[in-house]
């Protein structure tokens, strides 16, 4: 009886706050629990501005400010809502083609995650510039490899190409061949420039944490080239291969390489190297 009446009096006292608002109903709240920026807010347009096409979002509308608080703290052990094989989120993959909408009273929405398959880069949807992001003129990817069990027998390598929240090129696939993370990180940033010539993007700036990528590129490959593919202690350059297709692949494009450190919190390097363990775990083809 006690809980009953304190949530009347929660609803009253609603109601009259709304009322001196000039409002013509009950305040909502809606509570972020994934999203850009987890909290409660009081209109749909300000939630949805968190939540619209950022990966598997996790927002939900409530009466009371008290209750929206909760769902935002409430940890996802509880409810295992942030599990692979939730229900929503198995649902949210069926509903991928719909418009984000707003969630009914007590229901729970969650945003569609992009999918990470392998990706023929001649069947790609052709996307809309206001999709990426840019510094000046040039658009911004994110890229990343992984290896587990490197230099072992049972190695697994996979690449992840991150365009941004909910973006339909966002890729994570196997690596083919040897099975190495230095491979795995060069091979990263062929598909990311892969995608971005088949959609006749020239200029890129291209994130990565690997500045044996950066450093082989831009500076390394013109000396193994005059030097026959042979490194300075005159050993062959082990990644030769990768290198020439990388290079292939830069011709025409005018890419500013950027060094970003692994692991230190940046959302963009995060989503890469999330999208490159999940390749990781595919079979080759």
């Amino acid at each position: 009886m006690t809980r009953l009446l304190g949530a009347a009096r929660r609803v009253v006292l609603a109601a009259v706050s709304c009322s001196a608002r000039g409002c013509s109903s009950l305040s909502m709240f809606y509570a972020v629990r994934r999203g850009r920026k987890a909290g409660v807010f009081q209109t749909w347009s300000e939630c949805r501005a968190q939540v619209d096409r950022f990966p598997a979002a996790r927002f939900k509308k409530f009466a009371t400010e008290e209750e929206a608080w909760a769902f935002v703290r409430k940890p996802a052990s509880l409810d295992g809502s942030e599990g692979p094989e939730n229900k929503h989120e198995k649902e949210s993959q069926v509903k991928a083609s719909k418009r984000l909408r707003e969630p009914s009273d007590g229901e729970e929405n969650a945003e569609p995650r992009a999918k990470h398959m392998r990706q023929n880069t001649e069947s790609m949807p052709p996307v809309s510039k206001d999709m990426f992001s840019y510094m000046g003129e040039f658009v911004v990817v994110y890229t990343d490899g992984c290896c587990s069990s490197n230099g072992r027998r049972r190695a697994r390598a996979g690449i992840g190409v991150y365009w941004g929240p909910g973006h339909p090129w966002n890729v994570g696939i196997r690596l083919p061949g040897r099975q190495t993370n230095q491979r795995a990180e060069i091979h990263a940033a062929c598909k990311a420039i892969e995608q971005a010539k088949a959609q006749n993007i020239k200029k890129l700036v291209l994130y990565t944490d690997s500045m044996f990528t950066i450093n082989g590129i831009t500076n390394w490959v013109q000396g193994w080239k005059k030097n026959g593919w042979k490194t300075s202690t005159g050993k062959e350059v082990i990644n030769k291969e990768d290198f020439v297709a990388l290079e292939q692949l830069t011709q025409g494009m005018d890419i500013q390489w950027m060094h970003v450190p692994g692991h230190s919190g940046f959302t963009g390097n995060e989503e890469a190297d999330r999208l490159a363990r999940e390749g990781a775990k595919q079979s080759e083809d």
